[in-house]
């Protein structure tokens, strides 16, 4: 029995070629706000229910991306269409009640694990964000002899000329196809927000915008983190203002125990100093931070990532170690800045590099010639190679202090959220 459904959902012309490619492998690459998501979800839907009874896979990258981001998302198109699924929490499996085809969740960096079933169908989000090895073994598994259309598909931003630049774009093999969503494209987004692209150059740095807002294939800066800084723009000599609150990042580390200490002076953020102390502990770090600052007369801030509220082996965390020192210490009390969980590092990198000079030439981050070892941070640190982490084991001494440079920006100027595209309708 054949079955037919509508789905609310009206493509943008660089999705609509995507869900007409025919190609066994094929890519849907573009900029934020492009419609990647919904390209994916839908295309997923329109696989499974092509495959009656059959079973295909949905990934990404790592487990929280998967359950945060996608699979939220599909959830979210199934159920405003009214099309009635099963999930078993604990396979981490959907089943459509339409035609009993099932859907498997799973992340990709444990890509050993991607061996098994056959495949009638398989997507992957954020494929740049993944080893090239998951492909590899997702490709080995589509093979379902009963499938009526075997198809692997994937939706990305651009990385760099990377393995999925080369395996969809620079040398694509028979059988692949990428379609490039371009920038401005999104006609239900500007609809809402007509200038949204244009707010994103205060955001973004240069490069993470010519990336990510119009899709292009940028080579990174030898893959540097802070590409964007650049010692004849970002320092320079900086003054404490009594009349500014203090603003003290930290990030828990035993050695070295790193923290900068900033003012938001006007439209900038000044880092005044930092604390770097071998084989120290949270208390070293208050005692370090009250000798060198006794007092603040317009209050005190404290940021660090979501780890200080943490239990350590002592049975205490570090937020509590911090809240006791300045309770016994007296004072105005400080106000802790403290997420309960922490930002994607390509987020709080990006949020980062945009303040050492945004994509319209604005400058928002200037460092006291004094922080030695935050500049070598911004020159020397770099992403581990073929992965969205930075490398914290090339160099041990490397990566705290800028680390909470962008714990405080997060917490204090985080970018707004984009709003999404909206749902229309697609027949099929």
């Amino acid at each position: 029995m054949k079955i037919r459904r509508e789905i609310q959902y009206e493509p943008l012309p660089s999705q609509l070629r995507f869900h007409d490619s025919a190609a066994r492998f094929k890519g849907f690459s573009g900029p934020i706000g492009s419609g990647k998501s919904q390209a994916l979800c839908n295309e997923a839907i329109k696989l499974a229910y092509l495959n009656p009874g059959r079973a295909g896979l949905i990934g990404a990258p790592t487990y929280p991306m998967l359950r945060d981001a996608t699979q939220t998302s599909l959830f979210e198109v199934l159920r405003d269409n009214g099309l009635p699924f099963d999930f078993n929490k604990a396979e981490n499996q959907l089943t459509l009640k339409d035609t009993g085809s099932k859907i498997i969740f799973r992340p990709l960096d444990d890509f050993e694990r991607l061996r098994g079933t056959n495949l009638a169908w398989f997507g992957v989000d954020e494929l740049t964000y993944s080893p090239e090895q998951a492909w590899i073994r997702l490709e080995g598994r589509l093979r379902d002899p009963l499938a009526r259309r075997l198809c692997g598909f994937a939706v990305w931003t651009p990385k760099g000329f990377d393995w999925v630049y080369e395996r969809f774009i620079q040398n694509p093999v028979d059988g692949y196809e990428c379609v490039q969503a371009e920038p401005n494209e999104n006609r239900h987004l500007l609809k809402q927000v007509p200038d949204f692209y244009d707010r994103l150059k205060r955001s973004y740095d240069e490069a993470f915008f010519a990336q990510e807002v119009l899709g292009q294939y940028v080579s990174p800066k030898d893959g540097l983190v802070y590409h964007a800084f650049d010692r004849k723009v970002n320092v320079g000599a900086a003054e404490w203002d009594p009349e500014l609150p203090v603003l003290w990042a930290l990030d828990f580390n035993v050695n070295p125990m790193s923290s900068i200490v900033a003012q938001q002076q006007a439209e900038r953020l000044v880092v005044l100093d930092e604390i770097v102390l071998p084989r120290a502990s949270t208390r070293d770090a208050c005692l370090e931070f009250v000798r060198r600052y006794p007092e603040w007369p317009a209050g005190l801030e404290i940021f660090a990532d979501a780890c200080a509220s943490h239990l350590q082996t002592a049975g205490t965390t570090d937020r509590e170690i911090l809240q006791g020192f300045f309770e016994d210490y007296g004072g105005s009390a400080p106000v802790f800045r403290i997420p309960k969980r922490n930002p994607p590092v390509r987020d709080r990198v990006g949020l980062v590099n945009a303040k050492l000079r945004s994509a319209n030439g604005e400058t928002g981050l200037v460092v006291d010639a004094r922080c030695k070892e935050l500049m070598l941070d911004f020159e020397r640190v770099r992403w581990l190679e073929g992965t969205g982490e930075i490398d914290k084991a090339r160099d041990l001494k490397r990566t705290h202090l800028s680390d909470a440079v962008g714990y405080l920006l997060w917490q204090d100027s985080q970018p707004e959220h984009g709003v999404g595209e909206r749902n229309r309708r697609l027949f099929w």
